[in-house]
Order: C-alpha cells, then structure tokens, then sequence
C-alpha cells in the first residue's frame, strides 16, 4: 500500500505523522545512543533523560501543580480498575462511590465491587448509555473514599465537557480522551489513562495521582500494585515501557510545539467534531446519533444507519475511499468515527463528505 488511510480506529489508535516520521528516522540508532531505543537500558542516561522530558512535557501541558506525581506504569486501564480501588478503597470506611455512563465504567465498578464498599451515584444502563447525568444531579458524600467517572465512554460515544469538583477525591478514567484539552488537575485525587488513544502506542499508562493519597497504599499490596512503589521510585520500579515512553514524549512535543497547547488542540477537537455531527444532523433520515446531542463526544462520534444493508454498503464505500475502521462496536452497532487529537482535519471532511454523498444516493432511506 502506498498511501495512508484515514485510520478512525478506536484504538490503538491515529498517531501524528510527525511522530511516526520522527519514530522511521530514529528507530535503529537513536541519536547519540548508536542503538535502537528499544535496546538501551532504562537506566542508561540517555533513556532516564527520554523519561523525564516526557513527564515535564505532561506536566507543562497539563499545567499538574506540585501536589501531584506523574507516573508512567504498564496495564491499561483495565489494571488501574483493580489498581484504584486496591490502593484507595481498602481500608476505608465509608464507600467509593461511582459515575457509570457506558461500558468502561461498568468494567471498572466490578472490579471496586471485589475491593471495598461500593455505591452506584448514577448507572445510566436505562436509555443505553446514550446521555450523562448533569453533576448538579449527584449528591456525592464529602467522606466517600474516592469518587470514580469515566470522562469519555468510546463505546457509545458520549463525553463529559467539564470537571467535576466535590470534597472527595475524584477518580478519572480520562483514557480515551486524554490530552483533548486543558483540565484543572487541582480537582483530582488521581487521573490514569492508558496511551493507546491520544497520547502514544498501547504499552505505558500514565497515572497522575495527589501525593497525600500515596499514603493509602499498602505496604500488604503486592509490589507492582502499590502506588507509592512507583512514586517512591520515579516510574523506575520495574523496568518501563521504554518504546512508549519514548513515543509519549514525542506525542506531548508535538502537542505543545506544533499545535500550540491544549487550548489550540481542544479548538481543532470542537472543529474536526463539528464537521461530523453537521454532515450528521444534515441528513436525520439516514443516520441516527447514539448519543444525545449536548453529550456528544469529540472524540468518538457514533451513529446508525436505517438498517444493516445500508451499513454494510456505507463502510464498503468508506472502504474504496481509504477511510479505515468505521464499524461501530458490537454492542452499540452501527458506525463509529473515532476522531482523536491525531486524525486531521481532511480526515474527517472526507468523511463528512462520503456521509453527504451516501445519503444523497438513498433519498429513499
């Protein structure tokens, strides 16, 4: 193949040509190493100076204030599920308390559920996980052990646009939209996120944690479980993910040298969002969003076609036209453009132009 698609795939994900250019340039003899990143030690200079440059770069982009620790661990989210409620549920009184508004939600509550006392503030299991509750509806206890939500649900294509601020620790599975714009990390206990969708290739999770809950881990936790092990020890606990943490650092230099900051991506993000949703609501007849309109993600956009032979033939088209991965997840159906910081904006005005061109060749539908 001698030409990129336009790659909408859920994850792992788009990442910037830049950094891919930059990755083909370097990968069998990085810059004063004479060896691959992949074969340098993680405790050679060059890597633990690739390692501290990509924390500063989170840390200037997210703005973390020195409250916090940023560390880089391995897992995914789906670790973190277990991870959080080991270090900050076990022990506690009073329970965690958790936002369940799609299907990562709903995995990382069974797992809390095998660690402490939990309560479910809001599951929105009855319109499908279509729609978010508002926070003014959640009446969230100042001692619960920890609060969790989940900002941006892939599946089913709906996102939180603002942070939530209670007395509480707040627990934010921020995975699939991580980076998309500036956040107070003032208001969180702890944010994870596995790198797979915005921030680098699958293999490194960052975890940004306030540093007074490191005291909650327990030293009975087995070792790569306990939060305050990594902090104690800079991410250098175990050996990292070198290849992504080198390519996170890559991802954060281009965030914040080419496209200007979180401010300027968030911009692009509502841009590139806008673009789908209008080619959407242009032709209701033919595609029908899962999501409620003012819950809409900008991240991942999804929506029905009016039935499975037209869907079929609209990914057929899609295909001829090199764009990639646009069928919805098994469980919502349908379509998902999952439009993260890295797709460009041609990537989906082509899409938005096969939606117009596919509807107006079934005026019928």
């Amino acid at each position: 193949m001698e030409k990129r698609l336009y790659n909408f795939s859920a994850g792992p994900a788009v990442l910037p040509v830049p950094v891919l250019e930059r990755i083909r340039d370097e990968i069998l003899c990085l810059p004063g190493c004479g060896a691959s990143v992949m074969e340098i030690s993680h405790r050679s200079k060059q890597f633990i100076e690739i390692q501290h440059a990509a924390k500063e770069r989170l840390i200037r982009l997210l703005k973390v204030p020195e409250t916090h620790d940023v560390l880089f661990l391995q897992g995914g989210a789906r670790l973190q599920f277990s991870m959080v409620p080991m270090n900050l549920l076990r022990g506690q009184t009073a329970p965690a308390q958790y936002i369940v508004t799609g299907s990562w939600g709903k995995y990382a509550l069974s797992e809390a559920k095998k660690e402490g006392p939990v309560n479910v503030l809001y599951d929105g299991a009855s319109n499908r996980y279509s729609e978010l509750p508002k926070w003014t509806e959640l009446t969230i206890p100042a001692d619960a052990a920890y609060v969790h939500w989940t900002s941006n649900e892939t599946i089913q294509g709906i996102q939180f646009q603002s942070d939530l601020s209670v007395d509480c620790p707040v627990v934010c599975d921020c995975s699939s939209d991580f980076l998309y714009r500036p956040i107070d990390v003032s208001k969180y206990g702890l944010i994870y996120a596995c790198a797979q969708k915005n921030a680098g290739p699958a293999g490194v999770t960052v975890v940004i944690i306030r540093r007074d809950l490191l005291e909650r881990s327990n030293e009975s936790l087995p070792g790569y479980l306990n939060y305050k092990h990594h902090a104690d020890e800079d991410s250098m606990w175990n050996t990292p993910p070198t290849f992504a943490v080198y390519v996170l650092g890559l991802v954060t230099e281009w965030l914040e040298t080419t496209i200007g900051g979180l401010d300027a991506m968030h911009r692009l993000n509502q841009r590139k969002a806008a673009i789908v949703y209008n080619a959407m609501d242009r032709h209701p007849g033919m595609y029908r969003g899962h999501a409620r309109p003012v819950d809409r993600s900008l991240m991942n956009a999804t929506f029905t076609l009016p039935n499975e032979d037209l869907e079929s033939r609209f990914l057929a088209e899609a295909k001829k036209r090199g764009l990639d991965a646009l069928k919805g997840h098994r469980s919502v159906g349908g379509i998902r453009a999952s439009i993260y910081n890295a797709m460009p904006v041609e990537g989906v005005e082509a899409l938005a132009q096969l939606m117009d061109d596919f509807a107006n060749m079934h005026p019928q539908a």
